[in-house]
């Protein structure tokens, strides 16, 4: 059990106290290829029906996708991005309560969908793709989470994992945050995330969740993205099938109890309703450790 520490992230709306409680990112894909979702929010209606319901079911942010990181998954170009992206930030723009946050590896999409309402970048990259989102950042104030991922979507589960995992993600979200700080970011506007699923093997993600309060040696809030992942799906395969993408509500939920306890101070979900129950009871568990 570590005791994670408070932090603050400024926002354009106000401010984000982190570690007071778990607070809740809910997902939303509006991309045709998601692994989980795909194509279910597409339409921006849906998606704008969406993000109100996980507002109303206790999301403290929403993480808003246009382009699929899913293993194998091809990239899509900055217009097309956009052309996903912005009918919702619009619908959403003052409908929402809770900040949004714009899941992306490109500077220009990361530009104009701040200006367009949202207020957390979320690069999945870590930078290694565009580093100037980092700059972009820095002139909006806006904070930026930076996860770490070995390889790139297309090849990361099908080349080399790391020998020391712990070491892989330690060091390359140091790189990062030394990118993000030599554009100008303040280190109070950094999130760290370790990635689980981004160029690790099953057991790494597990080793990584249990290993949590070595990355809070950096001294940036933590956040944890498990929600019905692969490794989740092997776990509980049955007949040697894994595990469909909507039968791994528990394993998730097991990995957010694991995560919140290690230290985690942010939880990104697709299920909203069923962890935020989560974070709030492993919150009652921790307060008494």
């Amino acid at each position: 059990m570590y005791k994670r520490k408070l932090f603050r992230l400024h926002l354009r709306s106000g401010i984000l106290r982190l570690g007071e409680r778990t607070l809740i990112m809910g997902v939303l894909n509006i991309t045709p290829d998601s692994f989980s979702d795909g194509g279910e929010f597409l339409d921006p209606k849906l998606a704008v029906k969406q993000a109100l319901a996980m507002q109303r079911d206790g999301a403290d942010i929403i993480d808003i996708g246009a382009e699929s990181t899913r293993p194998g998954s091809e990239g899509i170009s900055a217009p097309e991005e956009l052309r996903r992206l912005l009918p919702v930030l619009e619908a959403v723009r003052g409908r929402l309560k809770i900040p949004v946050s714009v899941d992306t590896q490109k500077s220009a999409v990361a530009e104009i969908a701040l200006g367009a309402g949202a207020q957390i970048l979320n690069d999945v990259s870590g930078l290694r793709g565009d580093p100037r989102i980092a700059k972009v950042a820095a002139k909006h104030g806006a904070p930026l989470i930076l996860m770490h991922m070995r390889g790139n979507p297309r090849s990361m589960q099908k080349g080399r994992f790391a020998r020391d995992v712990l070491q892989d993600v330690t060091g390359g979200l140091r790189h990062s945050i030394s990118v993000a700080r030599k554009f100008g970011l303040a280190k109070s506007q950094i999130v760290i995330d370790p990635g689980i699923g981004f160029g690790k093997s099953f057991s790494q993600n597990y080793e990584l969740l249990a290993n949590l309060s070595a990355l809070a040696k950096l001294d940036f809030p933590i956040l944890v993205g498990t929600s019905r992942k692969g490794f989740l799906g092997a776990t509980l395969a049955r007949n040697g099938k894994p595990a469909l993408p909507d039968q791994r509500l528990w394993g998730t939920a097991a990995t957010v109890s694991a995560a919140i306890l290690n230290g985690a101070h942010i939880i990104r979900a697709h299920d909203v309703t069923e962890m935020a129950q989560v974070a709030r009871v492993t919150d009652c568990v921790a307060e008494q450790l």
